[in-house]
This record gives C-alpha cells, structure tokens and sequence, in this order.
C-alpha cells in the first residue's frame, strides 16, 4: 500500500466554477421516504476485523442490498431521475418522464441505477459499456429494460462515446462523474449519496475516529467526507483508497490539480477509473486527511478474511477494508491507529453474482 499525506487539507478555492459536494441530506431521504423500495441498510460491528486491525471497534455500512440492485449506487442516478421527475408531476411522477432517455457510461453497478431510475419514471435508458465490462453485466442492464451499446477499451472510451449520444439525439446525459460545465447533474447525483452517511451518523451516533473510503471518480467519497466534516468537525481522520493502477485522486491531490492516470485494467472495476470527479477532488482536497492506493495482490488477499466475517464482497465493494488490512506497522502508526481506534468502512457493493 502506499500512502500519502493530504497537504492540501482545508485549502478552499472558491473562486472557480467547480462546486463543493453537497451536505443537504435531507432533500434525498426525503424522496426515498417515498419509494417503496427503500429501507435503511444495516450499521454492522465486525468482532473479527476489529481483533484483526487492532482496533477497538470496526462499524462496516452494508449497501449490498440496497434498493435491491446490490450497491449505493442506487442512491445516485436514480435519485437524479427521482428528482426530474418530482419537478414536472409530483402527483403522477411514474409517467413524468415518458419520452426522455438518460444516456451513460458505466463499469458496473452506476448503469444499473440509471435503468431502474428510468425504468420507475417512464423514462429510457441507454448504457454504454467498455470491452472490459462482462456480458454478464450487460444482460443485467438488459433485464432492467435498458439498451445497452459496447464502445471503447476502458471506461473512458465508453463515457466519450456516451456523451457524443447525448448531443447527436438530443438525450439527458447522466454521468457520475463532473467536469468544467458538467456540474449540475453529477453534483445532485453525489447528493443522494448522503442518505448512507445520515443514516450512519443516526445509528453510531459518537464520532468513528477514523473512516475508509474506496473510490472511482470519487463521488460516494466526497459525499461522505464532506458530510462527517460537516457532522462531526476535524475528529475523524478520512482515509481515501484507490487502487494502485488507477490513482487519480492521489496523483491529483500530489500534482495539487486534476491528472489523468494511466494503467491496466484493475480487479477493483468499479473503482477503475483513471479521470478523478473534478467536484469529488475539490471536495477532497478539503475533507480527506490521506490517500491510499492497494495493488491487486492486496484487495484480493482481503476479499477471504471479509468472508470470514460474514461480509462477502468484490475487491472494489471491499476496498477501504483492504487498505487497513493491509496496512504495515509504519503505515498504521502514521495513520493514528491503535487499540482505542473506531473505524467507519463501507461495503458498497455485494458479491458478483
């Protein structure tokens, strides 16, 4: 693992047009009050972990049920599309949106929140998926009612073919991702993932003293960090972990602006992501005290010890996990972890099917 210190910790530049990520949690629980498929995910304590890192307590936010697509994903795109809908017929929003398409690119579960939230609002969807993406995947976003087109090598390829969709047939683009004049949309998307952290915040109640959070583009990062900043001040110490052959977020917080990162194509898909969020990075360069990049050997040799603890997952639903596994004495002792140590970690994702 390596490890970097955030020298760029509390630094706000405000004069550009990149926005912070939201903490208005209340707007999304709000919506998901209605939805008759939602319900709180469960705050587990892992014994195991915690006898394993060393640590007093580890509180692990299990998503990989959430909404039934199997990862927090669903508290983003389809959030979005709840949202639009609202806005045109809060008395009919089931057929608000019938005529439009959302059109995106995914590397996993990102894609299926995008067809259900089309699909529950009359909406379409179109997903495009890289080489890399299994079939078996694609045949989900299928069975979801979405049409699904492969282009590209990596993700990027996917997203660019994507976007160039959205402007020939006139069709919503819904990335989770934000660049310079893509801002709106992604950061309403990251603000549906504050319902995990309320919830949390209402189950734990005290402060964890330290939090990992795995991230692609960033954005369930950002969301989290930015809210437990706003929760519960400097106390937690906010651990980013990506993996080491897609270190966007790290290579950007040490260059001190966003990088594009080049590597092979990682075991941790959902997590594979080479261009960081430029919202998440603005957000994170705040709120995160370390970034952390995990090799593949090390996601994978976590993957049997969080089965043992009853907490199956993929190399990317159990990244943060990974990184504190794998940590050396060295690391952990300059990540302030001991035997009074509390850890927040989050399973976003359940097991591949």
């Amino acid at each position: 693992m390596r490890l970097i210190t955030n020298t760029r910790r509390n630094v706000t530049e405000a004069s550009d047009d990149i926005p912070f990520p939201s903490i208005d949690a209340k707007t999304p629980l709000r919506l998901l009050a209605q939805c008759p498929q939602a319900a709180e995910t469960p705050l587990l304590t892992s014994d195991d972990l915690a006898k394993r890192t060393g640590t007093r307590a580890v509180h692990v936010k299990d998503e990989r049920a959430r909404m039934g697509l199997g990862s927090f994903k669903a508290l983003g795109a389809a959030y979005v599309i709840a949202h639009d809908a609202v806005a045109i017929s809060a008395e009919r929003p089931e057929t608000a949106l019938v005529g439009q398409t959302y059109v995106t690119a995914s590397a996993g579960n990102h894609g299926l929140s995008v067809a259900a939230g089309a699909r529950a609002f009359g909406a379409k969807a179109v997903i495009y998926l890289a080489e890399t993406v299994p079939e078996a995947f694609a045949e989900r976003l299928r069975a979801k009612g979405a049409e699904v087109f492969r282009e590209g090598a990596i993700y990027e390829g996917s997203m660019a073919a994507a976007e160039q969709a959205a402007c020939d047939n006139g069709w919503t683009l819904l990335s989770d991702s934000s660049w310079p004049g893509y801002t709106e949309i992604p950061h309403r998307l990251m603000e549906g993932y504050l319902a995990m952290i309320a919830e949390v915040a209402t189950s734990l109640g005290d402060a964890p003293s330290h939090i990992l959070l795995q991230a692609g583009v960033g954005g369930m990062a950002a969301s989290v960090a930015a809210y437990a900043r706003a929760l519960w001040g400097a106390t937690p110490t906010i651990i980013v972990v990506e993996p080491e052959w897609a270190p966007a977020l790290q290579a950007s917080i040490e260059a001190g602006h966003a990088v594009v990162t080049e590597g092979p194509a990682s075991s941790m898909g959902r997590l594979d992501c080479k261009i960081p969020s430029l919202i998440a990075l603005k957000g994170l360069m705040r709120d995160a005290d370390f970034f952390a990049t995990i090799s593949e050997n090390e996601a994978a040799d976590a993957m049997p010890i969080l089965t043992a603890a009853g907490l199956e997952t993929t190399p990317s639903g159990g990244a943060g996990l990974a990184a504190v596994i794998a940590a050396t004495s060295e690391q952990r002792q300059m990540l302030g972890l001991d035997e009074t140590s509390t850890i927040l970690a989050f399973l976003s994702e359940g097991p591949e099917s």
